[in-house]
């Protein structure tokens, strides 16, 4: 059984999903950030860093239980427990973990800036809410570009590098974005949130 620590934020709804996707057993431990219950010694014991989402996976690799922080890190180690959602060729699978990276070192922290300066900074910062708002713009832009000719930012396999990017995207409006000037992101937005198990991975912790 797998026990997944989370929140309602996009980087606790990637691992909800592909939860979800790989049809895992798990639980929720839900952890409301808006009282600070990531700071509570016994999730801290888990993770130094005080960050959501954590698993604990009572059957890892050497059949004892396992504690994996980090959101991609926790996609990673899922896709490898199942075999599923990272490709096996090694073309394919540089590339889904390329855009796994791109994920987690590009749009998660510029996109989660947006959301602070837009949305929830005590007062408005001019400087700030221009330099993410733009930043926001080039990244959409880079995704445009990434997924022209095809179906998903791997290729022609759905992958963990899709399942990381869409929850941030789902939050489009949060950041000053109309999907309608990137009809590429739009494309593949409404191809994932199709999915059954996408839209069951969002309602986690509701």
């Amino acid at each position: 059984m797998i026990t997944l620590y989370t929140w309602t934020t996009p980087n606790g709804r990637k691992v909800s999903i592909a939860l979800e996707e790989l049809g895992l057993p798990y639980e929720v431990r839900p952890i409301d950030i808006t009282r600070d219950e990531q700071f509570a010694p016994d999730f801290l014991a888990l993770n130094p860093n005080h960050r959501i989402p954590v698993i604990v996976d009572s059957d890892g690799p050497d059949g004892k239980p396992i504690t994996v922080i980090e959101s991609g890190a926790i996609l990673l180690y899922l896709a490898e427990k199942t075999g599923r959602l990272l490709p096996t060729d090694a073309r394919a699978r540089s590339d889904a973990i390329q855009w796994l990276m791109f994920q987690m070192g590009n749009v998660g922290p510029m996109l989660g800036q947006a959301h602070h300066f837009l949305r929830y900074a005590p007062e408005v910062v001019p400087y700030a809410v221009t330099r993410y708002s733009k930043e926001a713009a080039r990244l959409y832009g880079v995704l445009n570009t990434r997924l022209t000719g095809r179906d998903w930012l791997a290729g022609t396999d759905y992958s963990i590098a899709d399942i990381a990017t869409f929850p941030w995207i789902a939050r489009h409006d949060w950041q000053g974005i109309d999907l309608a000037h990137f009809p590429e992101v739009q494309r593949w937005y409404n191809a994932i949130a199709a999915r059954p198990a996408v839209a069951r991975g969002m309602e986690v912790g509701k």
